[in-house]
C-alpha cells in the first residue's frame, strides 16, 4: 500500500526509466495481463530501452490483450522474459511504431516473426522477402503478409542491427518484393492477359535506388512486349490492365489499409501519356523529347518484376542516353533550377521543418550527387550506382567529391535518413515534416539514442547536419576543379584534366583550359590569399555558372584580385560580408559595363559589402554635386578638376550598374526585384542626377579658371530629352540647351564670348580621352538645331520663340528641365517656355498633322539598314518613341489645363493622363508596361556590350545575358523574343488608337 501523500517506488523507478505518465504505467503493471511479471526487473529496463517506454508498454498489454487463450499469454510473457534478442526486438518496435502495434492487435500471433535469430532473419534479401510473401493470393493477404515482414525490417532498424542504408535497401527488396506478388495476383485474376503480353515493371526513384523509406510512392515504369504471335495493339491493352491491377492492389485501401501507392507518373509524358509503352516507344521519346529532369530520373532505373530479359533490355537501351545528358545545353542550369522550384513549392510555414525538400534537406545531397553522375558517368562506370551513399562514395574514392566533404556530406544524409525512417515509422504515413510536438521530438530523439536532453540534442544535431548540407551541396561542385589545379598531400585523389574540362564544360564554361588557368593562378600555393580563395571560389564558381557568361565572370575576378590582391581589406570584404561575393560575382558575369567601370578603379568593390561602405543605394544630386564642385574646387586647374569629375561620375555608374545588376538577378537572399518600373526609374534618376551633377563640378571647374569666382554672364544648362526627363540610360548623351544673361554693365559680346568659350571648354574636358567613360554633350535640340549658335541669352531665346517657334521645338521643350548653373536664370527660362509646351489652346490639326510626319520621317530616315523593326527598342512600332509622342501629344493637348500633365518625366504624365481620363487604364498600363521593358532592354544592351544599342543583340552569349538580366532563365531567350514583340504589339495598337487616330 502507498502512503498518502508520497510517491511509491514503483512510480519513482518508472521516471528514472523514461517513462513520461508513471501513473497510467503504474496501473498497467498492476493489471491482470503483466500480473505474473510486474516485479521483474528485466521488464523495466527493457522498457526504459525504448524510444518510447509509455509506448512500448501500453503495446505489450495490448498485445497481451489479444492473445487468444491464457496459454499463448503465458508463452509471449515466458519468451520476452527470457529471451532478449525477442524482448529487444518486440519491444523496440512497440516503442517506436504505434501502427505496427495496432497490427500487432489485429494479428497477435504475428510476434513470432520476431523470435527466429538466423543469420537470413538477420540479413534478409529478396529471397527472404519472396518466400515471406509466398502465401498471399489477394490484397488482403498481401497487406497482411506485408507488414509482418515490415515488423522484422523494424525491429531489426530499431535495435541497431542494421544501419539506416541497409534498411533502406530491405525496404526497397520488400517493395520488390510486393511488385511481384501484386504482379502475380493481377496475372492470376487475369490469365488470358498475363498470356498476351510480356510486361516489365521498372523500380524508379528511391526504391529504383535501393533506398527507400518505410512509407513512400513507389515510382515506376512499365514497358511491355507482345507475347510470340499476339498482335501488338492488343498486347499493350492487355499490359496496361494488368499493370492498372497491380497499382490498385498496393495502393487501394482494404480492412488492413494499402501498402503505398504505386506512382507511374515519371513515364513519358507523365500523366497524360500512356501507362505502358513498348520499349521501341520508350527509346523514341527519350531520343526525341525528354527533358533533363528524365535522364536524371532514369539514373535509378531498375527492372524489379515481371519479364526479367524486357526489363533488362530496357535498361541496357536507355543507359547510354543517360550518360549523354550532360552533353545538353545548359544541363547544370535546368537540374539546378527544378531543385530551386521544388523549394520555391513548399508551404512557406513548412520549409524549415521540412527534412527532404527544405534547403540542407536529403534532396539536396541526392541533387548534388546526380548532377555529379550524369557530368563524369559516362568516362568512369564506377559512378553509376543508383544509390546515392554508394555513389557519393564512389565520387570520393575517384576525386570528383573531396574525401572530408564526403564524409562529412555521408553523416549528414545517414542522420537525416534515420530522422525520416523514425518520424514515417511511427503511424506508418508517408511525411518528411518533423513534428512540433515535443512528445515526438523526445520520442525521435531516443530513438536515435539521444537520451541526455532528446528533444534539444535532436534539435541541435537536426541543425548542424542540414548546416553542413546547405554549405557543401553546391560547393561540392566546385572544390575539386580547384584541387585539380592545388598542390595535394600524398594519396589525395583528385580530378584528371578531363574530368575537370567535363565539369567546366557542364556548368557553361565555353573555355575550360582557360578557366582552369586562372584557377591555378587565384588557388594554388601556401599563402593565406590562396586559402582564402580556396574558400570563397567554389561558392563564387557557382554564381558565375548562373549567368550567360561563366568565363568572363572568371577572368574579371582573376582582374579584379590582381588588382586587389595585395590589399588588406579586399579578401577579407568578400569572406566577411554576406552580400559582397555575391554581389561581386553577378557584377562580374552580367555582361561588359560593369566590370570595365569596376577594372578602372578597383577598390569600388567596397561599394559591393552591405556595411558602412555606402553599399549601392543611390545618392541624391545634392550630395553628389557637394562632392564633385568639391572637388574640383581643390583642384590646381580645370582639366584637375573634370579629371576628378569624371572620377566620381564613373564610379557612380559602378554603383548604379551593380545595383540594377543585383537587383535584376537578385540574390540567395534577396529575390529579384518584382517592379520592372522601379528598376527603370531608379537607373534613370540616377544617372541623370549624376550626370547634372557631373556638368555642375565641370561648369565650376571651367569658370573658376577662367575668370575666377566669377563669370561675366549668367550662365544655366538646361536638361533635355531623356536627360531633362529623368530617364538616361547608361550610354545615352546629354542633350541639353546652353542660356545665360550678361551681367550688370557687362557688354553683351564679352558676355557672349564668354558663355561661348564655357562651352567649348566643357565639351573638350568631358571627352578628353582617359580612364574614364566620356560624356557627350549634345545640344541639337537648339532654336535653329545645328544652324544656330551653341549659346543664347534668354533674350534672345525669347524673341526667337515668339517669332520662329515650330511645333517640334515646342515637342522638344516638354523635357527641358534646369541641371546646372544659375538656379534664377534656369527657373525664368522655364516660365518663358511654358507657355510653348502648354499652349492654352492645345494643339491645332494641322500641329498634330505636322508632329505625325516628323515621327514619321524620323523613323524611316533613322531606322537602321536590315533591322527588324519589330526588335528595335526606339523606333520600333510599340517602342520607346511610339509610347513617347503619344504622351507627348497628350501634354501639349492637354497640359493648359491638367497641373498633373505639366512633367519631364514619361511615366508621370502617363499616370497623370490616365487619372484625368484621357485614356483607359487598360491602355496606360499597356503603353507603361512597353516603354519600361524598352528602356530596360537599352539598359541590359549597354551592360551587356559596353556600347550603346536599340537593337537585341544578335551574338547568342549576349542575347543570353540580356535574357538573364531580364528575367529568362537559360534556354529562353526565345521566350524573351516572343515577350517583347507581344508587349510591342499591344503597345502600338494603343498608339495607333491615341496618335494616329485621336
Amino acid at each position: 500500500m502507498t502512503v498518502p501523500g508520497r510517491r511509491s517506488s514503483t512510480f519513482s523507478r518508472l521516471l528514472r526509466h523514461g517513462f513520461t505518465d508513471p501513473s497510467a504505467a503504474e496501473r498497467l503493471l498492476d493489471g491482470p495481463e503483466l500480473a505474473a511479471v510486474r516485479s521483474d526487473p528485466v521488464l523495466l529496463e527493457a522498457l526504459g530501452a525504448t524510444a518510447d517506454p509509455d509506448l512500448a508498454l501500453h503495446g505489450l498489454v495490448r498485445l497481451l490483450e489479444a492473445q487468444p487463450d491464457p496459454t499463448a499469454r503465458r508463452e509471449l510473457l515466458d519468451t520476452v522474459i527470457a529471451a532478449k534478442p525477442l524482448r529487444d526486438r518486440l519491444l523496440g518496435v512497440l516503442g517506436a511504431s504505434a501502427a505496427l502495434a495496432d497490427h500487432l492487435a489485429r494479428h497477435p500471433r504475428d510476434w513470432h516473426a520476431l523470435v527466429t535469430y538466423e543469420p537470413s532473419d538477420l540479413h534478409p534479401g529478396l529471397v527472404e522477402f519472396e518466400r515471406g510473401l509466398r502465401e498471399a493470393v489477394d490484397p488482403v493477404s498481401l497487406r497482411v503478409a506485408y507488414r509482418r515482414c515490415l515488423l522484422s525490417i523494424a525491429a531489426r532498424d530499431v535495435c541497431g542491427t542494421r544501419d539506416v542504408a541497409e534498411t533502406a535497401a530491405e525496404l526497397a527488396d520488400l517493395a520488390t518484393a510486393t511488385l511481384r506478388a501484386a504482379l502475380a495476383i493481377a496475372k492470376a485474376a487475369a490469365p488470358e492477359d498475363a498470356a498476351a503480353c510480356r510486361l516489365a515493371v521498372i523500380a524508379m526513384g528511391k526504391c529504383g535506388g535501393h533506398e527507400l523509406n518505410y512509407v513512400s510512392d513507389v515510382d515506376v515504369i512499365f514497358v511491355a512486349e507482345a507475347a510470340e504471335g499476339a498482335e501488338e495493339g492488343k498486347a499493350l491493352k492487355s499490359a496496361t490492365r494488368l499493370a492498372s491491377q497491380l497499382m490498385r492492389i498496393c495502393s487501394e485501401s482494404t480492412v488492413e489499409g494499402s501498402i503505398w501507392p504505386v506512382d507511374a507518373n515519371l513515364r513519358p509524358e507523365g500523366r497524360n501519356g500512356p501507362l505502358v509503352r513498348t520499349l521501341a516507344s520508350h527509346l523514341a521519346y527519350y531520343q526525341r523529347w525528354a527533358k533533363t529532369w528524365e535522364f536524371q530520373a532514369l539514373l535509378k532505373a531498375r527492372p524489379v518484376a515481371g519479364d526479367a530479359e524486357l526489363g533488362r533490355a530496357y535498361v541496357e537501351a536507355l543507359e547510354p542516353l543517360v550518360w549523354q545528358a550532360a552533353e545538353r545545353e545548359n544541363f547544370v542550369a535546368d537540374v539546378q533550377k527544378m531543385r530551386r522550384r521544388v523549394v520555391e513549392n513548399i508551404p512557406a510555414d513548412e520549409v524549415e521543418r521540412e527534412l527532404k525538400l527544405g534547403p540542407g534537406g536529403l534532396r539536396d545531397v541526392e541533387f548534388a550527387v546526380q548532377l555529379l553522375q550524369l557530368v563524369h558517368g559516362r568516362a568512369d562506370a564506377s559512378l553509376r550506382s543508383g544509390t546515392t551513399l554508394s555513389a557519393l562514395q564512389a565520387l570520393a574514392a575517384g576525386g570528383y567529391v573531396g574525401r572530408a566533404d564526403a564524409t562529412q556530406l555521408d553523416e549528414a544524409y545517414r542522420f537525416l535518413r534515420s530522422m525520416e525512417h523514425r518520424i514515417q515509422l511511427y503511424r506508418l504515413r508517408r511525411t518528411h515534416l518533423v513534428p512540433e510536438g515535443e512528445a515526438d521530438l523526445r520520442r525521435i530523439g531516443r530513438s536515435l539514442g539521444l537520451r541526455t536532453d532528446p528533444v534539444a540534442e535532436l534539435t541541435r544535431e537536426w541543425k548542424r547536419h542540414t548546416g553542413v548540407v546547405r554549405r557543401l551541396h553546391e560547393k561540392l561542385f566546385y572544390r575539386p576543379l580547384l584541387d585539380a589545379v592545388a598542390q595535394l598531400g600524398p594519396g589525395e585523389a583528385r580530378l584528371s584534366p578531363e574530368a575537370a574540362r567535363e565539369r567546366l564544360i557542364a556548368l557553361g564554361y565555353a573555355d575550360p583550359a582557360a578557366a582552369l588557368r586562372h584557377l591555378e593562378a587565384l588557388a594554388s600555393g601556401v599563402t593565406r590569399k590562396a586559402a582564402i580563395q580556396r574558400t570563397l571560389l567554389p561558392v563564387l564558381l557557382g554564381w558565375f555558372a548562373d549567368s550567360a557568361d561563366p568565363d568572363a565572370g572568371l577572368l574579371n575576378f582573376r582582374k579584379v584580385s590582381d588588382a586587389l590582391g595585395k590589399t588588406p581589406w579586399y579578401l577579407r570584404l568578400l569572406r566577411d560580408e554576406g552580400a559582397a561575393a555575391e554581389n561581386l560575382a553577378r557584377v562580374l558575369s552580367a555582361g561588359r559595363l560593369a566590370p570595365d567601370l569596376l577594372m578602372r578603379a578597383p577598390e569600388a568593390v567596397a561599394l559591393l559589402g552591405d556595411g558602412d561602405g555606402g553599399g549601392l543605394a543611390p545618392r541624391s544630386r545634392a550630395h553628389l554635386e557637394q562632392e564633385v564642385l568639391a572637388a574640383a574646387g581643390r583642384a590646381e586647374n580645370a582639366e584637375q578638376g573634370v579629371t576628378a569629375a569624371r572620377g566620381v561620375r564613373r564610379r557612380e555608374l559602378f554603383r548604379t550598374a551593380a545595383a540594377d545588376i543585383v537587383g535584376s538577378y537578385g540574390t540567395e537572399t534577396q529575390p529579384a526585384e518584382a517592379d520592372q518600373g522601379a528598376l527603370v526609374d531608379r537607373v534613370g534618376a540616377a544617372v541623370s542626377d549624376l550626370t547634372a551633377a557631373t556638368l555642375a563640378g565641370t561648369l565650376r571647374a571651367v569658370v573658376r579658371e577662367g575668370w575666377g569666382d566669377t563669370l561675366p554672364t549668367r550662365f544655366a544648362v538646361i536638361g533635355m530629352g531623356r536627360f531633362g526627363g529623368h530617364e538616361l540610360g547608361y550610354g545615352s548623351d546629354a542633350d541639353v540647351l546652353f542660356v545665360h544673361e550678361p551681367r550688370d554693365g557687362v557688354d553683351e559680346r564679352e558676355a557672349g564670348d564668354a558663355a561661348n568659350k564655357v562651352v567649348a571648354e566643357m565639351r573638350r574636358l568631358l571627352q578628353i580621352p582617359s580612364l574614364d567613360p566620356p560624356l557627350l554633350i549634345d545640344a541639337d535640340l537648339r532654336p535653329e538645331g545645328k544652324s544656330g549658335p551653341l549659346v543664347r541669352t534668354l533674350k534672345s531665346y525669347e524673341a526667337y520663340y515668339r517669332r520662329w517657334s515650330l511645333v517640334w521645338e515646342s515637342h522638344a521643350l516638354l523635357r527641358a528641365e534646369p541641371v546646372a548653373g544659375d538656379e534664377d536664370l534656369g527657373r525664368r527660362f522655364v516660365e518663358l517656355i511654358d507657355p510653348l509646351r502648354y499652349p492654352a489652346g492645345g494643339l491645332d490639326e494641322e500641329a498634330v498633322r505636322e508632329i505625325r510626319r516628323l515621327k514619321a520621317r524620323m523613323e524611316s530616315e533613322r531606322l537602321p539598314r536590315g533591322a527588324d523593326p519589330k526588335l528595335h527598342t526606339k523606333l520600333g512600332p510599340g517602342g520607346l518613341s511610339d509610347v513617347e509622342w503619344t504622351v507627348q501629344v497628350l501634354q501639349l493637348r492637354h497640359a493648359a489645363k491638367v497641373p498633373g500633365l505639366r512633367t519631364t518625366r514619361t511615366r508621370q504624365a502617363l499616370a497623370a493622363a490616365r487619372e484625368a481620363g484621357l485614356l483607359s487604364a487598360e491602355d496606360a498600363e499597356i503603353l507603361d508596361e512597353a516603354w519600361v521593358l524598352a528602356t530596360r532592354v537599352r539598359n541590359a544592351v549597354m551592360l551587356v556590350r559596353g556600347r550603346a544599342g536599340d537593337t537585341f543583340p544578335t551574338e547568342s552569349r549576349e542575347l543570353a545575358a540580356v535574357g538573364r538580366y531580364l528575367g529568362y532563365g537559360p534556354g529562353h531567350v526565345g521566350d524573351m523574343l516572343d515577350a517583347y514583340r507581344r508587349t510591342t504589339r499591344r503597345a502600338r495598337g494603343v498608339v495607333e488608337e491615341l496618335f494616329y487616330g485621336g
